[in-house]
């Protein structure tokens, strides 16, 4: 059969993005873009492509979540493609909702996937999706990483993030459904003037005659992308001059950090802070201007969780205890997000912070050399209000901490 412009697009697209045998699943909302990667996946499967596993999760946001999920089982089912519906119900009606959507699909996702054994997911992102999401960080000011804006595979969750219509528009999409007869969903949000994403999307059509086109911002994030991986790669080859890790903590030479171009400086002491507290996203500009600022008086300050303490020649910076103190998990998960705990498990363990109650009963954690600080943010095995196991405070009794990742990946990631 004839290729169209629009099927060798997405032929090129899925090779380039989805191709080996691994497990691979595709996150499907019942829109046109997730429906038309969805179509494509299984067709490739049955050319001998990678047979993909949809999911789709209902955030019972909306009367009509369900009937949009059960669409999607329904269409699964005459591709025979296997398919999940995930609910969630935890928004609190507080903060941002697409925002805060959007954190519970991918963390939802992510963990259906890990438990099937998936360690790929595709996600239907499009062209205007991404000179959409330029234009709005735009307008925030965004510097080089927020305007290289969506990458075509991101790690994170322990899952490879996979967008492979980034170069494809929206509407090349419809045409390849309408020419196939397939319908799709329009989500009314999409109409919504109230969210921002809908008022870039109209802010674009008006902006096309001057020339600032889907097709032009998507190139720019596309080269500010390489400068953002060239900035990353000089960050890491500072940080292997100027860093050492020291058992999750984080030190930094300061006559290095000083003597580095600002922007590499800001970057590094930025995944410092992202990798010791696990969050995603670095504290704003001005709080971490503030607070070097502060250290150049001061012997500590705390930032996004960490404690950065200034110490002789460098900055310690570690886990604050207050940000971790009520952090409670199991142990076949990593705990805080970053740290994987094993030992002798009997099932009625929990991980926490170690405290001062868990330091008290570890009488050598002065060998460690660890300060006392980190100790009591440090992982901790409990049963109950009995301390089993401080791995980084001397009383291991089989058990061991590390990190899930390096801090180098972190920079790279980033």
């Amino acid at each position: 059969m004839q290729l169209t412009g629009v099927d060798a697009a997405l032929e090129a697209a899925l090779a380039r993005y989805c191709d080996g045998p691994a497990p691979l699943a595709v996150a499907v909302s019942g829109g046109g873009d997730s429906v038309t990667l969805l179509l494509a996946l299984a067709a490739r499967a049955a050319q001998g492509g990678a047979v993909p596993h949809a999911v789709t999760v209902d955030h019972g946001l909306r009367p009509a979540a369900a009937d949009e999920a059960a669409f999607v089982a329904a269409l699964c089912d005459r591709l025979g493609v296997t398919h999940a519906t995930l609910q969630w119900r935890g928004w609190d009606r507080r903060g941002n909702l697409q925002d805060a959507a959007r954190r519970a699909r991918q963390g939802l996702i992510a963990d259906w996937a890990r438990a099937q054994g998936i360690d790929r997911v595709a996600l239907g992102h499009t062209r205007d999706d991404q000179a959409e999401t330029v234009l709005m960080r735009l307008g925030r000011g965004a510097g080089v990483d927020g305007l290289s804006a969506m990458a075509p595979m991101r790690s994170a969750q322990g899952v490879m993030w996979l967008r492979p219509l980034l170069d494809i528009p929206r509407a090349d999409l419809r045409s390849y459904l309408r020419a196939r007869g397939q319908d799709w969903i329009e989500d009314p949000s999409n109409e919504d003037s109230r969210y921002a994403r809908v008022q870039a999307r109209a802010a674009l059509s008006l902006l096309d005659p001057l020339g600032v086109t889907t097709r032009g911002l998507a190139e720019t994030a596309r080269r500010l992308a390489s400068a953002r991986a060239a900035l990353a790669a000089c960050t890491a080859e500072t940080a292997a001059r100027i860093v050492t890790v020291d058992r999750g903590d984080v030190l930094v030479s300061r006559a290095g950090l000083a003597a580095a171009p600002d922007e590499i400086a800001r970057r590094l002491v930025n995944a410092a802070l992202c990798w010791v507290s696990s969050a995603q996203y670095p504290p704003r500009a001005e709080a971490l201007a503030e607070t070097l600022t502060a250290l150049s008086r001061a012997r500590r300050a705390t930032l996004h969780g960490c404690l950065i303490t200034r110490e002789a020649g460098r900055l310690r910076i570690a886990r604050e205890y207050a940000a971790v103190a009520e952090t409670v998990g199991p142990i076949d998960r990593p705990w805080d997000g970053r740290w994987i705990v094993s030992g002798p498990a009997t099932g009625h363990e929990e991980l926490r912070a170690l405290g001062e109650a868990g330091l008290a009963g570890c009488p050598d954690w002065r060998g460690t050399g660890l300060v006392r600080s980190s100790l009591l943010a440090s992982p901790a095995v409990w049963r109950g209000t009995r301390l089993i196991a401080a791995p980084l405070a001397a009383l291991d009794n089989g058990w061991q901490a590390k990190p899930c990742v390096a801090f180098t990946s972190r920079i790279l990631s980033h």
